[in-house]
């Protein structure tokens, strides 16, 4: 800055005098201050602090969701329907399984899973953290349980089962028709419907049906997949044991090929009691011959519909039978079947079959289910011909049923099952020495009849012998 010019005083007296200070600047005109950018910059401020504060109780929070819980051991905890995030909150709590249900509100809201937890079963593993519990609640991972449908139960028997399953809810709409079920264990959540249940059944038959025809050979004599199904089921009653499948299987398509009856004891009893499936007890000689659409004694070739509803193996135990001359089989006594090709050998497999039930009975060992659904051999050795094999219509005949009116005069065919709970042979039947015993439809105007009876399945109608005088 640039001093000013210095004046000379104009006498001593003047010049001892101060020199008089110059004067203040002028004061500078301060600028008024917005009341806007007062108010943001007051936000701005503000906003900073609370997300600190926010940031700081996140960390806070989010080092305590992922710290292990209270809960001591594992635990399964169902979740009722319609409760929201405060009463699943407040249900963790009273259970031991978190300690402060606001955390668990506000873990549910800042993850954005309020919105999601799920109503159910579910296990917790012990000491769980709070986003453990969380992310189960919120993922639906709820506890599966089992239940499991054995090959050779009846449509009903199923349903049945399923009615006794108290984790499940609903009935069945619809029962489903004979062989519509595929056994097998089905997984479930507590609460799923039976209906569900038996949807996914049906699903599973019908895509595994489809796989195994798709694989058939061929010069099989099964026309279509709903034969599949039938022989199947007839196989499935007859053997429980995997490895013996086939061949019964094959035992069945060579009767089928030769024409004569398939004459199979599970099919006498359908045909009696339908999807009640057991009759409880043996099978009586009158029962053999009577007429059902089921009894492969009366009837030629297939029943109308399946018996049961046969898992897998059978199935596929039919499109691969075993390429034997088997014609007849019969139980061995040991769990087993012994096979034969002639009626010759089966009288003789017969034999030893006896003298093992004998060797049982004196030791006092029991048939192995009391004689249930099954029948005897014949009491003795059958003195039948058999018809030479390139004459089918002979072949018929030797099958053919005896007389009902005779029920006692003829032996009871050999592929009747021998011991109780052990399948058996299939074979031919005739009537007294000499004749040719017939077989007549005793349904028809009774109450067994199929057109009044709607157990019977006639949605794949077979010849039915008719009514004689």
């Amino acid at each position: 800055m640039s001093q000013p010019p210095r004046v000379a005083p104009r006498s001593p007296n003047e010049a001892l005098k101060p020199v008089a200070p110059p004067a203040p600047p002028p004061k500078a005109r301060k600028r008024r201050r917005s009341p806007f950018i007062a108010l943001l910059s007051g936000l701005f401020t503000t906003t900073l602090i609370l997300a600190g504060a926010v940031g700081g109780g996140i960390v806070y929070l989010d080092g305590r969701s992922k710290a292990p819980g209270p809960l001591a051991t594992d635990r399964v905890l169902i979740i009722p329907k319609e409760n929201g995030v405060t009463e699943i909150a407040e249900l963790l709590q009273r259970e031991g399984m978190i300690e402060h249900p606001w955390a668990f509100k506000v873990a549910a809201f800042t993850s954005g899973k309020a919105a999601s937890l799920k109503a159910g079963e579910y296990l917790f593993k012990a000491r769980a953290s709070q986003r453990e519990i969380l992310d189960v609640i919120a993922e639906g991972k709820a506890v599966e349980h089992s239940i499991t449908v054995p090959e050779g139960l009846t449509s009903e028997q199923i349903i049945a089962r399923l009615q006794q399953n108290d984790l499940l809810t609903g009935d069945v709409i619809q029962v489903p028709r004979e062989g519509q079920i595929l056994p097998d264990t089905y997984k479930f959540q507590r609460g799923s419907t039976r209906q569900a249940i038996v949807n996914r059944m049906t699903r599973d038959q019908s895509r595994i049906l489809n796989e195994v025809w798709a694989k058939r050979p061929a010069d099989l004599p099964i026309k279509t997949p709903q034969e599949l199904v039938i022989l199947a089921s007839i196989v499935e009653k007859e053997t429980g044991r995997a490895d013996e499948r086939p061949r019964v299987a094959g035992v069945f398509i060579n009767r089928m090929n030769r024409k004569m009856k398939l004459q199979s004891d599970p099919t006498i009893v359908y045909g009696l009691v339908g999807g009640k499936g057991t009759l409880g007890r043996g099978i009586t000689r009158p029962e053999i011959t009577q007429a059902t659409p089921y009894n492969t004694y009366v009837i030629e070739g297939l029943p109308p519909g399946p018996i049961a509803n046969p898992g897998r193996a059978a199935l596929e135990a039919v499109v691969n039978h075993s390429r034997t001359k088997d014609l007849y089989f019969v139980a061995d006594g040991s769990g087993g079947h012994a096979f034969a090709e002639s009626l010759e050998q089966h009288n003789r497999n017969v034999a030893r079959w006896r003298q093992v039930e004998s060797a049982r009975r004196e030791s006092g060992r029991p048939a192995v289910d009391g004689g249930v659904d099954r029948a005897e051999p014949p009491p003795a050795t059958d003195q039948r011909t058999e018809a030479p094999a390139a004459t089918r219509q002979q072949d018929s005949q030797a099958a053919t049923a005896p007389d009902q009116a005779q029920p006692e005069s003829f032996p009871v065919p050999g592929n009747r099952r021998a011991a109780a709970g052990q399948p058996v042979q299939a074979g031919a039947t005739a009537g007294p020495a000499g004749t040719r015993a017939r077989a007549f439809d005793a349904s028809e105007g009774t109450t067994r009849d199929p057109l009044l009876n709607k157990t019977f399945d006639l949605n794949s109608p077979k010849q039915v012998p008719p009514l004689k005088p």
